[in-house]
């Protein structure tokens, strides 16, 4: 009953006495402003040491590039973001992909984009595609931090807890991990305490939108989970039963409408299968590993004091609380058994029978949801504790969820690539070696996309259209120098993508020079070759 009651002691003291509008605002947005510059700190130590090199550096995983730009999901996840104040700088849609996949299919749409596309844009004109990229993951911090500590705050708990619990989700490992192999799933996530807040705040439309916004941020699996946890979390407080099912509404067509125009004709319709799920299952050892013990998808570290402390508000809260005692408890408790995916004995069953769930194959994307009710139930552990020694906590929780191994590394980027200035526009540029859509390795061809825009064969997307990777399939010969059907025009060589196929790397060059192939720019192991003369070569 004491936290119950918290909010009733603020009511009692605001009628005492009215304040003025400028000691409101102070008062309102004061807390607010340190609770960002808090979190903006946990971030910097989050990707400390990596962030003295930002400014030429991405903050990502730091695997090799060889001498040009390195391979990874923040090149894919950079390039979704920069397109939209590109294209509006172009004056063409903001939603579309016009480059990717050309000319084996047409514009498409990029989801990704939303809703932070718009944000991005303005980072990006300011430090530079890389700072850009870095500057919104850092402050993808304090916006999650924030979002979480303002929705604790709604349910009337003392502002050093709600700071606490906001900490809990800005510094959640999981994120932090996510974050690191450059996946929008991190920042996305922060849509879920905009979306519980606005519940509180009986702001039925921008829960609206925020629920809806993750599905159409293309974030679908985190979408199966968040959709229904906020419906009930809005049904238990009381909101209404049919405004509950009417904040859901938006976001069930915004998955639809994403699954038919991105999903149901892509590669990844129907193309998983139980091994993959298997491959990147989490075990019971990695909830208390501080060191990913086998990839970043499977970093599910809870930490050690964390969920000590989420048990003792879970006590907390069936005392006083019974409706938010289930929405948290089993928030938490479901994503986390579900994140052991192969390893939890009915999830096949449940995976192969549920359509829906039969398109994913990384059992852990639910996990942002049991981070938000872990800080919801660490808050309410610390709401009846005095207030210096739930302010002494922020450091315990800091040290509690810090990883074991350095998340973020410096990654090599190679801006301003003369090769590329080089390329002409008017033509699709073939770029080698040749990928299959889901490689990884495609991601850098997009990274310089944003320095060359123009049409490409290439792409990189886990739900490309089939006619892409029919067409992709059918180049991949020349990978090696073998012929193929029709001849590119520009073709671009990347040889540091080649580091591991020297033989190969010589069939290419020796298959361009004899097709009629004319080496015209060169920077660093990226070189631009245009097509003088057709000289037909047998097929190899």
């Amino acid at each position: 009953m004491a936290v119950r009651g918290l909010g009733g002691a603020r009511l009692r003291r605001a009628a005492r006495g009215r304040p003025g509008f400028l000691r409101t605002r102070l008062v309102t947005t004061g807390p607010v402003l340190l609770a960002f510059a808090l979190y903006l700190c946990a971030g910097a130590i989050s990707t400390w040491p990596a962030l003295r090199h930002a400014d030429e550096s991405f903050l990502a995983e730091g695997q090799p590039g060889h001498g040009e730009a390195a391979p990874g999901d923040h090149l894919q996840a950079a390039y979704q973001l920069w397109l939209p104040g590109h294209q509006l700088q172009r004056g063409a849609a903001p939603w579309l992909d016009p480059y990717s996949f050309r000319p084996a299919v047409g514009p498409r749409a990029n989801f990704a984009a939303w809703p932070f596309g718009l944000a991005f844009w303005p980072l990006e004109r300011l430090f530079g595609l890389v700072g850009g990229w870095n500057a919104f993951l850092l402050l993808s911090y304090p916006a999650a931090g924030v979002l979480a500590f303002l929705w604790l705050g709604s349910l009337g708990l003392p502002r050093p807890a709600a700071l606490v619990g906001g900490l809990v989700f800005a510094l959640a490992p999981y994120r932090a991990a996510q974050a690191s192999a450059g996946h929008l799933l991190a920042p996305v996530s922060m849509l879920l305490p905009l979306a519980l807040w606005a519940v509180e705040r009986r702001l039925t439309l921008v829960a609206a939108a925020a629920l809806a916004s993750i599905p159409l941020s293309g974030q679908v699996h985190l979408a199966l989970g968040a959709i229904p946890f906020v419906v009930v979390y809005a049904a238990l407080r009381g909101r209404g039963r049919l405004r509950a099912l009417v904040l859901g509404a938006p976001a069930i067509a915004a998955g639809l409408l994403v699954y038919t125009v991105s999903i149901r004709s892509s590669t990844g319709a129907g193309g998983r299968s139980f091994a993959q799920v298997e491959r990147y299952s989490a075990e019971l050892a990695d909830y208390v590993a501080r060191d990913g013990r086998h990839g970043i998808e499977s970093f599910v570290f809870l930490g050690w004091l964390t969920p000590l402390l989420a048990v003792a508000g879970l006590a907390v809260l069936v005392r006083a609380r019974r409706r938010l005692a289930v929405a948290l408890g089993v928030g938490t408790l479901a994503p986390v058994l579900l994140a052991l995916g192969g390893n939890l004995p009915f999830y096949e069953q449940v995976w192969r029978n549920l359509p829906a769930l039969r398109e994913t194959r990384v059992p852990e994307r639910f996990l942002p949801i049991a981070c938000l009710c872990l800080a919801g139930l660490v808050a309410f552990a610390l709401a009846r504790v005095p207030r210096p020694a739930a302010l002494a906590a922020l450091t315990l929780v800091a040290l509690d969820l810090r990883a074991g191994v350095e998340l973020f590394r410096p990654t090599a980027a190679d801006p301003a690539n003369r090769a590329y200035a080089a390329r002409p526009v008017d033509v699709p540029l073939l770029e080698l070696p040749v990928f299959l859509p889901d490689r990884q390795e495609a991601s850098v061809y997009g990274y310089y996309a944003t320095q060359a825009p123009g049409l490409r064969y290439s792409g990189y997307s886990t739900v490309a259209p089939t006619e892409a990777a029919e067409a992709l399939q059918a180049l991949e010969p020349l990978t090696c120098g073998d012929g193929f059907a029709e001849l590119p025009r520009t073709v671009l060589l990347h040889r540091g993508l080649y580091h591991s196929r020297g033989r190969c790397l010589d069939r290419v060059l020796d298959a361009l020079t004899a097709r009629g192939y004319v080496e015209t720019a060169r920077d660093g192991e990226l070189t631009l070759h245009r097509l003088e003369q057709v000289s037909p070569l047998p097929r190899g």
